[in-house]
This record gives structure tokens, sequence and C-alpha cells, in this order.
């Protein structure tokens, strides 16, 4: 359950692949789809320029999946279970390493009323490549989520301005455990960390105070951290989530 974020240095691209949204599936294929979302942060908003997927099988190397959703996504309207279809592509029965997240030029970032272009480094502009490890299994239907973690991802510099350097959690439907509640009172700020030994995943409430956490499988301390001077902070220890289970937390109260 790690963050994971390596830089490709060069591209080779093998094949290109079809992808649609609405295909039947051949009996000898797997069908899979990419899926866009965004841990919340606390930002007006968040654009990034996203152009395409590449990834690699151990049957056909590297391959371009096409046509594609491409355009440049408010990452911040995709937070607490919502995401948004990329791509879903029919591939041969195999094995699928990594893939790559192909990125523009039209990033930026809006706080505080005012927005600022996101520079990023050229590597990053040629391809950000994330470990996946799927085994498809012939005639199987596969989701995977490439989470960005919006609050990681921005850097500031020391001119004000802002630089991108994407931080992106990559889970597919085998770890869809999902942990929902609502922290009340919601008229406060507050955070919701969910800790697996030394990985941790932020969400932040909505303005009612539900949040949603995605991708999990496993067992989790939750903290609820609470910025307001009259309110403690609550931590829930041991949450177990497993495959395909929603965990409901109900109402957390602060004290």
């Amino acid at each position: 359950m790690r963050n994971l974020l390596l830089v490709a240095v060069g591209l080779t691209i093998l094949g290109v692949v079809s992808c649609k949204e609405n295909v039947e599936m051949s009996p000898d294929k797997a069908t899979l789809a990419f899926r866009l979302t965004d841990a919340p942060c606390d930002y007006d908003n968040l654009f990034i320029d996203v152009q395409g997927i590449e990834i690699h099988s151990d049957s056909n190397g590297w391959e371009s999946l096409t046509p594609f959703n491409s355009g440049v996504y408010d990452i911040l309207e995709l937070t607490n279970g919502l995401d948004t279809l990329l791509c879903q592509v029919d591939l041969p029965a195999g094995t699928v390493s990594q893939i790559r997240l192909m990125l523009g030029e039209n990033n930026s970032l809006v706080t505080g009323g005012t927005s600022y272009d996101l520079k990023t480094p050229s590597a990053q502009q040629s391809g950000l490549k994330l470990n996946l490890h799927k085994e498809l299994l012939a005639g199987t239907s596969y989701t995977v989520w490439l989470d960005f973690d919006a609050c990681k991802s921005i850097v500031q510099k020391g001119n004000g301005g802002y630089s991108l350097k994407p931080v992106i959690r990559v889970f597919s439907d085998s770890t869809d455990g999902k942990l929902k509640g609502v922290i009340m009172p919601d008229t406060i700020s507050t955070q919701v960390h969910v800790i697996q030994n030394s990985d941790t995943i932020t969400s932040i409430p909505n303005n009612d105070g539900s949040f949603v956490v995605c991708g999990l499988d496993g067992t989790y301390d939750v903290l609820v951290e609470s910025f307001h001077t009259n309110y403690n902070d609550s931590m829930i220890s041991s949450v177990s989530v497993g495959f395909g289970e929603i965990v409901d937390l109900d109402t957390v109260r602060l004290q």
C-alpha cells in the first residue's frame, strides 16, 4: 500500500491498444480499466493535464492505450470515492508489470483565489513510471485506480511559486476495500489519517463531515486530527478492511 513514484527516463512504444468505454469481452482476453481519483487537499483547484497511459506486459512489452480520454482534470473534484474513467482496454491474458502516465504541460494550481502555473521536470514529462504487477486472467474484468496525492504532489518554491512532483498511489479492485464515516462537528477543520505500519493515506472530509478512503486491504489505525483548539484528536485502533468490503465507522464525534 505504498505511494510509488518512479521517473521514466526514456520511452519505447512497441504497439497500440484500442481503448473503449463499452466493449464485449473476448473469451481469450481480459478487460482492464484505468480510473483517476485523488486524495483531498486544501487547495481551491488542482488542474492536471493527463495525456495518455502506456502499459508494459510480459507478452507485448510497452503498448500505448488509444483512444484515451485525455484532458485537463481538476483532480480535487475526484475525492472521497469519486473518480473518472481514463480508458478501458482488452488485453491478452498475462502479467502487466508497469504503467507510464503521460502528463502534458497545462498544469496549474489555484489557491487563495490565485492561479499558478505548475512546472514539471523534463524527465516527468516523458512519463511517470508506476509499478502495477497485475496478473490478468482471460474472461475477467479489472479496474486500476491512479490516486493522486494532491498535498504531497505540490512543492512550494522559494520565490512563492509552486512546482508539480506527482505522488501517485496505484491500487486495483483486488485491494479495493473502503472505509467511510462522518466526522462531527462538521463545522471544524479535520483530517482523517488511515495508517498501516509506515504508510498513511489522508482524507479531508466533505463539508457535511463525510469521507471515504478507497484501496484498502488489511488492518489500519484511523486517526482523526482536529485543527480546532476546543476539540481533541480521536484514534480508532485496529480497523479491519477486507477485499470488497465497505467498513462504516458511522459518526465519529470529537470531544
